[in-house]
């Protein structure tokens, strides 16, 4: 009983270190200017990550101080929140699998489409009920006027390296002919019917794109860039975790054999 609730014991606590991932992906995700925008995508690997963790402690209490009662809750709880992880990974993948970007000629950075984002993430980030707030958060985040510290000449600007949201709020798009002041300012489009975003550019910095479906588009390609970023680390992870938990089930189950083998000797049964 004593080796298989010790080998449980160190599981979970490898399975306690396994939730820092999951919770610093988490904190990394919320602290990204869009997500902070984007209230309701900002916690919930936080939350899974600090549940992991808690569970983890319960099962590691168990099993050191050979408590049945919180191993059984710690092998429930556990096998509900792997579950809810899997979930919550297929989703993200299928929900940011398109990536609506597109190259343009002559410069370094893509543009990006709404039309090429997964219709679940249009809906739920950029309708009409939800769009006006997260608007007004990135104006307010100062993401576009920093491009003037960073970008001086054109040259410079169409060679860098611009975010999608960059790409798609702080400037017009490149097909409207606009011709470059400075990053966020840009005057004379020679091709003014391009796009119904080419009459809604506006030089103040207040408005610049950000009633464009560029910066919808630009968003939506934040997002989907970051959360495939974290995908990675919370794939791995959840790897180790099942790994884990396969182990901690079969173990749990030889603690169980061991304490009927010792009843038995005692001739309790």
């Amino acid at each position: 009983m004593a080796v298989s609730n010790n080998i449980t014991a160190i599981l979970n606590f490898l399975a306690l270190v396994c939730s820092i991932p999951i919770i610093g992906s988490g904190i990394w995700l919320a602290s990204k200017p869009d997500n902070e925008c984007i209230h309701w995508v900002r916690w919930p690997v936080v939350f899974l990550g600090i549940a992991v963790l808690l569970v983890s402690l319960t099962g590691f209490v168990g099993a050191y101080w050979k408590k049945e009662g919180l191993l059984g809750v710690y092998l429930v709880c556990m096998a509900i929140l792997i579950v809810l992880l899997l979930i919550f990974l297929v989703l993200a993948f299928v929900v940011t699998r398109p990536s609506g970007a597109y190259s343009v000629p002559g410069v370094a950075y893509k543009e990006y489409g709404l039309q090429g984002f997964s219709s679940w993430l249009r809906n739920r980030i950029t309708g009409s009920g939800n769009w006006g707030e997260i608007r007004a958060c990135l104006a307010d985040s100062g993401i576009c006027t920093k491009l003037n510290e960073e970008y001086v000449t054109a040259v410079q600007f169409f060679n860098g390296s611009l975010s999608p949201i960059q790409s798609g709020c702080c400037k017009p798009p490149t097909l409207c002919g606009f011709q470059f002041v400075n990053p966020i300012m840009w005057t004379n489009p020679s091709n003014p019917a391009a796009s119904a975003d080419c009459s809604i550019w506006n030089n103040d910095p207040s408005q610049l794109c950000y009633y464009c479906d560029s910066c919808k588009a630009g968003l939506l390609g934040n997002l989907r860039k970051e959360w495939r970023t974290a995908n990675i680390v919370l794939i791995i992870t959840v790897v180790v975790l099942i790994w884990i938990y396969l182990i901690a089930c079969s173990a749990y189950k030889n603690a169980q054999t061991e304490e009927l083998f010792r009843r038995y000797k005692q001739g309790w049964v």
